[in-house]
C-alpha cells in the first residue's frame, strides 16, 4: 500500500517570485533501493507541505532520514495561456483533484540541445545532442 512522505517543504514552488507547477518523480537510486516513487503534479497555487507517494514490493524497507528519492521538474508553462478552472484558492488540501481535466504540453521546438564533438580514434563526430541532465547514461548511435 503507497504510503505518503512528508517532506519538509511548502509550496508554492517560485522560479524568479513567480510560482509555477511541477512534476514530482522519483530518482533512479531509490528504484534501485527497492522504493517505488510515484509520479506527482504539484499545482502551481499549492500551499500545503510536498509529500512523496512511495511504496515497496518487499517491505518492510528502511530509508534514513534525508535520504533524497525524489525529485521535483519545475513546469513553469504548465497552464501560461489557460484561464484559471475556478476562481476557489486552492489552499493546502492536497492529493485531489481540482478540476475536470489536466493539460501537459512540451514545446518540442525549445528543447535543450548543445552541439556536442566526439572524437574515437582519427575520427570526429559533430552533432546537435538533446540534453537529458538526469541521465545516468548516454547513448550515442
Amino acid at each position: 500500500k503507497p504510503v505518503k512522505i512528508a517532506t519538509g517543504l511548502r509550496g508554492p514552488i517560485c522560479i524568479n517570485g513567480q510560482p509555477v507547477g511541477a512534476l514530482l518523480i522519483g530518482r533512479s537510486s531509490s528504484a534501485m533501493l527497492g522504493l517505488n516513487v510515484l509520479v506527482g503534479l504539484i499545482d502551481k497555487d499549492f500551499q500545503g507541505e510536498i509529500q512523496i507517494m512511495a511504496h515497496t514490493l518487499f517491505p518492510p524497507l528502511f530509508v534514513p532520514k534525508g535520504t533524497r528519492i525524489a525529485q521535483l521538474i519545475p513546469l513553469p508553462h504548465l497552464a501560461e495561456s489557460l484561464p484559471p478552472a475556478s476562481v476557489q484558492a486552492r489552499g493546502q488540501g492536497a492529493f485531489g483533484s481540482t478540476g475536470q481535466m489536466a493539460l501537459f504540453t512540451v514545446g518540442l521546438r525549445q528543447r535543450p540541445r548543445r552541439p556536442v564533438t566526439i572524437q574515437y580514434n582519427n575520427q570526429t563526430l559533430s552533432l546537435s545532442a538533446l540534453l537529458d541532465t538526469g541521465a545516468d547514461v548516454s547513448i550515442i548511435s
